[in-house]
């Protein structure tokens, strides 16, 4: 006997909870060939600010515990991931029109990219850190810390969502921020079954925040956000990208620039995202 399908309603992901946007408005999620794969919200400048809300409230626990414990958590998301790999396979096939053999890839390369990150989580500070010499009786330390709220918008190219997303999250969150991001707008299911992975691991809520809509109207909202630290634009190469820019300089946000797809893994862009702190100690003189 035939049965009707049941078509999901992807929710976004706010401060660890799964909320539909506040405007009650969706989107219809299609294959590439045209054809209804599924409902997801489409959020507004209200879930943006509810959005950096939350990870404004979960910046002093996450950032507060150590690069070690930031790493297992990390690695426990790969874990996560890998024992869900079929699903994120079929949904890639499905939403890009692509190969389960390129979808396969896809998901492995995310998986290796979040235990690649965490395991530079109790390392990037050794490497980025210096002592510097002084002259005078001092000890003069200078060490990244997290800049606090980022807001990003995911690569959105037609294939590698899911890499596209991990590939700006991981390297965010590494060091302790916590993040807001657009997700792909055309292809948002693997961004929301992701969303789904991080709420059953150890990431505490409001550290990864999902939207999914249109970048093209959430963006400037969180690119004037007065409690954003950073703005990471690697999927905005389609918007106005430059007024972004111009508009998060008057809150002295950092910036970084639209990229050609996905990031690829680096200690630099882990850096990029920190901010150097200076401390001064006085030698003892026993």
């Amino acid at each position: 006997m035939s049965r009707l399908a049941v078509p999901k309603t992807y929710k976004l992901y706010i401060g660890g909870k799964f909320p539909r946007s506040e405007s009650g408005r969706t989107y219809e999620v299609a294959t590439r060939e045209g054809a209804f794969l599924a409902n997801a919200a489409l959020a507004s400048r209200k879930d943006a600010r509810d959005a950096v809300v939350a990870a404004r409230a979960a910046i002093a626990g996450w950032a507060g515990t150590t690069g070690y414990n930031r790493g297992q958590v990390l690695y426990r998301i790969a874990e996560l991931l890998e024992g869900r790999r079929a699903q994120f396979v079929d949904e890639l096939v499905a939403a890009e029109a692509v190969s389960a053999a390129v979808a396969g890839r896809q998901v492995d390369t995310a998986i290796d990219a979040w235990v690649w990150y965490a395991g530079w989580a109790d390392k990037y500070v050794q490497v980025a850190g210096n002592g510097n010499p002084v002259s005078g009786p001092y000890f003069n330390l200078s060490t990244p810390e997290a800049t606090g709220v980022v807001a990003i918008v995911a690569p959105q190219g037609a294939t590698g969502s899911l890499l596209g997303l991990v590939s700006v999250v991981a390297p965010a969150i590494v060091s302790g921020n916590t993040v807001v991001v657009i997700a792909n707008q055309a292809s948002p299911l693997s961004a929301i079954s992701l969303a789904e992975v991080l709420a059953t691991s150890d990431v505490p809520g409001g550290v990864v925040n999902i939207l999914t809509g249109s970048p093209a109207e959430i963006a400037p909202w969180l690119a004037g956000h007065a409690d954003v630290n950073a703005l990471d634009l690697a999927g905005a190469e389609a918007l106005a990208w430059v007024d972004l820019q111009i508009m998060a300089a008057d809150t002295l946000k950092r910036v970084l620039p639209p990229e050609n797809g996905a990031p690829s893994p680096s200690l630099e862009r882990i850096v990029a995202l920190t901010e150097t702190k200076t401390v001064w100690h006085t030698k003892s003189l026993i």
